[in-house]
């Protein structure tokens, strides 16, 4: 786990990193198959109900998706980077308590198991930095469940 503010510019803007990573038994392409799937989060990422696709590209850059989450939120996101089998990049541009969110979901081989890092940047113009700590201490939480979901997801025994 990191988590760093990483800057204050001393009017309210508040900028952080989280990662959050797992060692998964498995080789890449075969996490790939989950993290991969766009549209596909609701077999390991925590608390989300439904994903939607809101655009005609299904896979890679420009893939549109609006997450419902099982708590009536919801959040759109749009990929932004994208290498088949190593990472996925995206922003939310809707329905994150934010003014900024970038996220990367990144496969790093490490002999016969792979590490699967979540990280992501965050940026407030939010004048209370108490309101802004609580959202990392949760993001970071939803990372480190939604990565034990995903390990347990592929390490189960078939």
């Amino acid at each position: 786990m990191i988590r760093a503010i990483t800057a204050n510019a001393n009017q309210g803007r508040y900028c952080a990193t989280v990662t959050q990573s797992v060692a998964i038994q498995k080789a890449p392409d075969e996490i790939w198959v989950e993290v991969g799937n766009f549209s596909g989060l609701d077999g390991w990422v925590e608390g989300v109900r439904k994903t939607e696709f809101l655009s005609k590209t299904r896979q890679g850059l420009g893939a549109a998706r609006k997450i419902s989450f099982s708590d009536g939120s919801k959040v759109i996101e749009y990929a932004v980077g994208w290498e088949d089998g190593r990472s996925l990049s995206y922003i939310a541009t809707a329905g994150l308590p934010l003014d900024g969110y970038h996220a990367t979901i990144s496969i790093l081989p490490k002999g016969k198991t792979s590490q699967v890092s979540w990280t992501s940047f965050l940026i407030s113009d939010s004048q209370d930095k108490k309101k802004f700590e609580e959202f990392l201490e949760f993001i970071e939480l939803f990372y480190k469940t939604s990565l034990k979901n995903l390990k347990a997801r592929l390490e189960k025994p078939s």
